[in-house]
């Protein structure tokens, strides 16, 4: 029934679904999933399920590496409200249905293809969780590059991804430098940020906001319509090495703070 779904959903606005296929071994082989999610994510997964599922031929042991790859660049670098919870899972299945020579090794041709694959599912998956966060009308997506390592990347994309300062800026449609910076500056890792220059887009453009460390001029007026935008993407660049890493997150609202001041256990 009508009810039971929404009841089911909790408070998911819309059902979370990807798929794609692949050639592997000359077999078309087929990788969905779905997952819900909208309050208490954070990274490390928290308030989350996700179901994977293959007709590729791959052994388990492998499957499993494939998963734990890919869940360290997508489940586990989304942010909603910083609130990790006690409860999540991420799961995949493999039938072997598509006939393609069993992947049983990590050089076996076939396994690369495999992994990417199912780090864009999973990827698109992370996406949908951060868009619809709880009371959230924006997907935030931040990439960090030029980074020392790619840990660093990872902690700079995290910090900026989840400051609640920044987020509120972003629902606001400020394109408030200052807290991007911020957020980098207090990040738990060591890099110099006299270097780094960091850029706020959508489809309505790319307005730089910082070069070398320092805020620069911006047209407001211009800054205002990459903004207005329902999904933002920062993009900093550390210029320091070549770790990268990206992040997902979701603007901070009214509506969040109202679901969860309404909600009754």
């Amino acid at each position: 029934s009508n009810d039971a779904a929404k009841a089911i959903m909790t408070t998911d606005t819309v059902e979370k679904e990807y798929a794609l296929e692949v050639e592997l071994d000359g077999k078309t082989v087929t990788i969905g999933g779905i997952t819900k999610g909208s309050g208490m994510i954070h990274p490390n997964m928290a308030t989350m399920l996700g179901f994977l599922s293959t007709d590729a031929s791959i052994t388990p042991e492998l499957l499993n590496e494939a998963l734990h790859t890919a869940i360290e660049d997508t489940f586990n670098m989304v942010s909603v409200d910083g609130d990790t919870s006690t409860n999540d899972m991420v799961s995949v299945m493999a039938n072997g249905l598509a006939g393609n020579a069993t992947i049983s090794t990590e050089e076996a041709e076939g396994f690369a293809v495999f992994k990417q694959a199912l780090y864009i599912v999973m990827m698109n998956m992370t996406r949908m969780l951060a868009k619809d966060g709880e009371g959230a009308t924006k997907l935030l997506e931040c990439t960090c590059k030029g980074a020392p390592d790619q840990e660093t990347a990872i902690i700079v994309a995290k910090s900026v991804i989840r400051s609640p300062l920044f987020k509120c800026a972003m629902f606001g449609e400020d394109a408030n430098w200052g807290r991007v910076l911020c957020a980098i500056g207090y990040a738990d890792a060591d890099f110099a940020i006299d270097t780094m220059d960091v850029d706020l887009s959508s489809t309505a453009g790319t307005l730089e906001v910082c070069r070398n460390g320092a805020g620069i001029d911006f047209s407001e007026e211009f800054a205002a319509k990459v903004l207005a935008e329902d999904e933002i993407y920062i993009d900093i660049d550390l210029k320091q090495g070549d770790g990268s890493a990206k992040a997902w997150g979701c603007d901070l609202t009214y509506d969040y703070v109202k679901i969860n001041g309404d909600y009754r256990s």
